[in-house]
């Protein structure tokens, strides 16, 4: 099993940032893809970002320039760097472990509880 628990969230003004980190842990080898979603009450979650196990990365169109997806592999943790904040970015993030084909656990969805953004206008 992989483990996967997001950090990082809370309030910050229109025009701020916040960094969210996703450190995965547990059967981590074989990662494809670790991606970035987001949900508001009522509406369906929302992918936001991913970054591929060959580090390419992956935006929304009404996210891209203001958010950056990055890796530190010491620390198996994944960043969602959000620059420019507006209030429609108010959500809950959640991020999501993709398992390729090197892993037992091959083609599996391993998800965090979230975290909350909040962006005051």
């Amino acid at each position: 099993q992989v483990q996967v628990v997001e950090s990082g969230g809370g309030v910050a003004q229109a025009g701020g940032s916040l960094r969210l980190s996703c450190a995965a842990s547990g059967s981590t080898f074989g990662i494809s893809t670790i991606g970035w979603y987001r949900q508001t009450p009522g509406k369906q979650r929302e992918w936001v970002a991913s970054l591929t196990s060959s580090d390419r990365t992956h935006y929304v169109d009404s996210v891209r320039g203001r958010f950056t997806i990055s890796r530190d592999n010491a620390r198996d943790t994944v960043y969602l760097q959000m620059n420019s904040l507006k209030p429609e970015d108010t959500a809950e993030y959640f991020c999501n472990v993709h398992m390729g084909a090197a892993s037992n656990y091959n083609g599996m969805d391993f998800w965090g509880k979230g975290t909350l953004v909040t962006v005051s206008s």
